[in-house]
C-alpha cells in the first residue's frame, strides 16, 4: 500500500468518524431546547398584581413562565382592563405598557375577549372557548427561540386557529428574569359557534 492510499484511508476514517459524531450529537439533542414544551396549570385568573405576583410563577426565572402569565393576565381583561395594564407592567419589568400597547389591546380585544382563553387546553369554539379545571396551558419552544442573546420568541396554540401564535420575551442578565416585549397572539381566530351566523 503506498502512501497515498494510506492518506486516503486516514481520511476515509476521519470523514466517517467525524459523520457518526455529529448524527449522535444530532439524536441526543432532540428535545433538549428543541421543539420543547412546558406546560402551567392554574385554578384561577387573578385580579390584580398582587395576586399575580402570589403564583409560583411569577419569579419569571424562565421565559416559559412569562409567557404563561401573560396569556393568564389577559384572560381578566374583559372584567378589568386597567388591572391587565397592571400586570403586564409588572410582565414588562424595567419598562410599561405604552400608550400604543393599550390602544393595540383595547382593539384586539374589544368584544374578542374570548381569544386569551383559546390558548388553554379544551377551550374550542364549540364550548364558546372555555378552558378546561385547572386552567392549563403548553408554552413551545422551536429550533429559533433562542437564536438572539437574551431574547426568546415563545409559541402557543389556539383552539380556535390553525397556526401557533407567539410571544416574544427579553432577560435582564442582572437578575436572571424574562420580562415580556411584545404580545404577538392577538389576531383574529375562529369566533365561538354562539356568535357565528354561520355555525
Amino acid at each position: 500500500m503506498g502512501i497515498f492510499d494510506s492518506l486516503k484511508n486516514i481520511a476515509e476514517s476521519t470523514i466517517k468518524r467525524e459523520a457518526s459524531k455529529t448524527i449522535t450529537n444530532a439524536v441526543n439533542s432532540i428535545g433538549k431546547g428543541k421543539n420543547r414544551s412546558e406546560r402551567f396549570s392554574f385554578t384561577a385568573i387573578p385580579q390584580n398584581t398582587s395576586e399575580l405576583q402570589a403564583l409560583p410563577e411569577a419569579t419569571l426565572d424562565t421565559p416559559f413562565k412569562t409567557a404563561a402569565l401573560t396569556v393568564l393576565a389577559l384572560c381578566l381583561y374583559k372584567d378589568n382592563p386597567d388591572g391587565v395594564i397592571e400586570m403586564l407592567d409588572f410582565l414588562k419589568g424595567p419598562e410599561s405598557v405604552s400608550p400604543y400597547e393599550k390602544q393595540f389591546y383595547k382593539d384586539r380585544l374589544y368584544e374578542k375577549e374570548y381569544i386569551p382563553f383559546s390558548y388553554f387546553d379544551g377551550a374550542t369554539p364549540d364550548n364558546g372557548y372555555t378552558p378546561s379545571a385547572p386552567m392549563t396551558i403548553a408554552i413551545y419552544e422551536n429550533p429559533y427561540s433562542f437564536d438572539n442573546e437574551n431574547w426568546a420568541t415563545l409559541w402557543i396554540k389556539s383552539g380556535g386557529a390553525d397556526n401557533m401564535r407567539s410571544i416574544k420575551l427579553r432577560k435582564k442578565p442582572s437578575t436572571g428574569q424574562w420580562f415580556l416585549n411584545d404580545i404577538q397572539c392577538l389576531s383574529e381566530i375562529r369566533v365561538p359557534a354562539e356568535k357565528d351566523p354561520w355555525a
